[in-house]
């Protein structure tokens, strides 16, 4: 047989020859006889297997035999998520054949792990297709460090970890509460002290714990008291393990870049330099990695130009900055600061399209006609100087009709006019298609001049936001159909159509409002195990599951966020139909792009703050010179940044709602006008108008009547007044609690004609 060129392809032999065998179980021995391995091929086979099974894609029973997940119903490998009250759940990445669900663990089988752990569960019960199991292996440790609170002891000092869902505590052993001075601060110039009890430190887990032994480590860093200014930042950037600093040898790398274009830099380049290119960005955006020009052809076509900063130019693979630039995957950007993917020397300097400043880029030229349909489309290497460094807001007010904004901009304000009307042509376009287009709320956290934070608004979105989206999204999928069409392997940007139980988890609520996105289910009677385990104690309830034939289509999703427009339920259902959808992510499988309704579509518009961009340029380049790409491992690269993107996207959400309750201890006893957006068996959610804050009703404290859940209506119910409270009602909340630990907002509800319970007799 022909051997494998690299290591996908022997990863995907083995998993072809696993599934081809009986029950998908084989030995090593036995693989290595089928191949022919020997000597190095027998090393390699074995790396193989090793790096299948850390990943879960096949599970190693005993030594040297193995299994794919979904021939078996004894293992599952997947996530370790422990709730707070001690149980936890494996998330398997391919349920075991006829189970349905998470595998739940009692609290004594979840201590084995650490929450975010890769582990392998053993499945011990099955019960009308849910499963209990316990931790059979575990694959790959979440944390090799932990942030938390010190704290002294009688017999010894120890850290509670910040993370609540994490309920082992960490021994520190006499002589490890002092950090290495290389870790003092960020120049190492500083003794290191050694924490006192309240403080906030990083550890690294020397021992991790065993049963309920708890683990052992040692004081790395001292961030400071809990509420310290910026503290809250450094703890969410440990506790998401975002690297934050540069090594010394990337740093080195990045001061030697020449911060000026050198004339031999420019040659075979595309000079742009005499066209009104200008960026668009936020008002406090430090880095500007695209620009754009719109032109009125003679045929009346519209040119469109978007160009990209040419990070690859400046970043080559497997250079000190490549490497960490990979580890890191993406910038991370907090209300306050920014944790970026490449030093400033590149983020800010070089890479950044300045005004006035050369440039050097990477090109889309688009010619697209008055249906939005490109038709035709060059790629190259140019140089740009941009002339205006232009916000979300002036060019707003500019097409507004802001006399002192187009007065300033005079010479500019043809080309934003022809902007506004391609941006316009090109979101029709997409509507046409089925593109779903979500107008949820974000927050924006407003700080005064002193980094204090002020208040919470609604971030804006203008047509000036629309422009740069449009021209963006076009350049993606034309970059990503080039590539497509070249046959090369390449990474897109890839959003799979939804999992038919969670569209139907959102047809359970939205029929209730009279809405429907035309899907049809078939009723079964099953159990809910969500707050017990799989032996059947769970409440029982009446679901919905799949017809077999079930389909759905992004159009689907677009005609219902139609009609929802403008509609008192639009910020409930809009935000329960995002849910139901799957995350988008990278892969070398291009499946389309459902919710943009796009047959292919990539990342290449951002290479200063995201790393598939980056490997998107180089793809990109080596058809542009007419050679082959170098080798890279894109498939572990697409999933690593997958990963990496979604622990950003998880540490900047966590920031927002700490802030949000830092914000609000100030607040407690004031009321405010809210929206119930969900309701549960312990209360109702809701979240309140003008601050974009989310908290709980719990439902002991509901005036006037004892309350209870209705799981079927999902309604809370009074049993002698009757009085209901759904989903989209309007209510008036009071502030009681704030808990700083779990970062949870605790409202009542403040009503004047609720009815008040009546004395009992003496």
């Amino acid at each position: 047989m022909d051997w494998p060129a690299g290591p996908g392809e022997l990863d995907d032999l083995l998993l072809k020859r696993l599934a081809s065998s009986p029950q998908g179980r084989t030995s090593f021995k036995h693989l290595l006889r089928e191949l022919g391995a020997r000597g190095e091929q027998r090393a390699k086979v074995e790396e193989a297997l090793d790096r299948l099974a850390g990943k879960g894609k096949l599970i190693e029973t005993r030594s040297g035999h193995y299994v794919l997940p979904r021939f078996t119903r004894e293992y599952a490998a997947g996530r370790l998520s422990i709730h707070r009250d001690g149980y936890g759940f494996v998330i398997p990445d391919e349920a075991p054949a006829g189970i349905h669900g998470d595998i739940f663990l009692p609290p004594a089988a979840a201590r084995a792990g650490l929450h975010g752990d890769r582990v392998i569960a053993r499945i011990t019960r099955v019960y009308e297709g849910r499963a209990e199991g316990e931790i059979f292996r575990i694959l790959r440790r979440a944390h090799t460090t932990l942030v938390g609170e010190f704290k002294v002891g009688r017999k010894y000092n120890y850290v509670v970890p910040q993370e609540t869902r994490i309920r082992h505590q960490i021994m520190i052993p006499p002589g490890y509460e002092i950090p290495p001075a290389h870790n003092a601060d960020r120049t190492g110039a500083v003794p290191a002290l050694a924490p006192e009890d309240g403080t906030i430190v990083d550890v690294e887990i020397l021992e991790f714990p065993e049963g309920d032994e708890a683990a052992i480590g040692r004081v790395i860093e001292v961030l400071g008291n809990p509420d310290d200014f910026g503290v809250d930042v450094e703890i969410v950037i440990r506790k998401h393990h975002l690297r934050h600093r540069f090594p010394a040898d990337v740093l080195e790398q990045a001061q030697r870049i020449s911060p000026v274009i050198r004339a031999e830099e420019l040659k075979g380049r595309t000079d742009f330099r005499d066209l009104e290119i200008v960026t668009i960005d936020g008002e406090t955006a430090r880095d500007f990695d695209d620009a754009v020009w719109v032109d009125l052809l003679d045929n009346g076509n519209y040119a469109l130009q978007v160009h990209i900063a040419d990070v690859s130019h400046f970043v080559t693979p497997g250079s000190p900055i490549d490497r960490e630039a990979a580890l890191r995957g993406t910038s991370v950007y907090f209300p306050d600061r920014a944790v970026p993917m490449l030093p400033l020397e590149l983020s800010t300097g070089i890479c950044s399209l300045m005004p006035g400043a050369g440039r050097l880029v990477m090109s889309a030229l688009l010619e697209i006609d008055h249906r939005g349909d490109v038709v035709q489309q060059r790629f190259c290497r140019g140089v740009i100087r941009s002339v205006e460094r232009m916000t979300y807001t002036n060019v707003h007010l500019l097409l507004e009709g802001d006399p002192g904004i187009r007065e300033r901009y005079q010479t500019l304000v043809p080309r934003f006019e022809l902007m506004k009307d391609l941006a316009l042509i090109l979101n029709r376009k997409r509507v046409r298609r089925g593109s779903i287009d979500f107008d949820l709320p974000e927050p924006l956290i407003l700080f005064d001049e002193q980094g204090a934070m002020t208040g919470i608004a609604r971030s804006p979105r203008n047509i000036a936001h629309r422009i740069i989206e449009e021209f963006m999204l076009a350049a993606n999928e034309a970059v990503a159909g080039r590539l497509e069409s070249a046959g090369i392997e390449s990474i897109y940007r890839i959003h799979e159509p939804p999992d038919a139980a969670r569209v139907f988890e959102f047809e359970e609520v939205a029929v209730r409002f009279g809405y429907s996105l035309g899907v049809a289910a078939l009723p079964v009677r099953r159990f809910d195990l969500s707050a017990r385990g799989a032996g059947g104690r769970g409440a029982r309830r009446e679901t919905a599951v799949p017809d077999e034939r079930f389909t759905i289509t992004s159009r689907q999703y677009q005609k219902l966020v139609a009609r929802l427009e403008g509609r008192a339920e639009e910020r409930i259902l809009s935000y329960l139909m995002l849910r139901s959808l799957k995350q988008a992510r990278y892969s070398t499988r291009n499946v389309g792009h459902f919710a943009l309704a796009a047959a292919a579509y990539t990342h290449f518009t951002s290479p200063i703050r995201r790393y598939p961009d980056l490997l998107v340029h180089r793809l990109l380049g080596s058809l542009l010179d007419h050679h082959a790409p170098e080798p890279a491992p894109l498939r572990d690269l697409a999933e690593s940044c997958s990963d990496t993107e979604r622990r950003a996207a998880e540490a900047e959400r966590e920031l927002v709602e700490w802030k949000k309750v830092k914000f609000m201890t100030e607040r407690i006893g004031d009321q405010f006008p809210a929206l119930v957006v969900s309701t549960t068996r312990f209360g109702l959610f809701v979240e309140l108008d003008d601050l974009f804050v989310e908290g709980l009703v719990p439902i002991e404290t509901l005036p006037g009547d004892r309350y209870n859940y209705q799981d079927t209506a999902r309604k809370i119910t009074g049993e002698r007044t009757r009085r209901q409270f759904s989903i989209g009602d309007r209510v008036t909340v009071q502030l009681d609690h704030v808990d700083g630990v779990e970062k949870k907002l605790y409202f009542s509800v403040a009503d004047p004609v609720a009815e008040k319970p009546r004395k009992r007799r003496k």
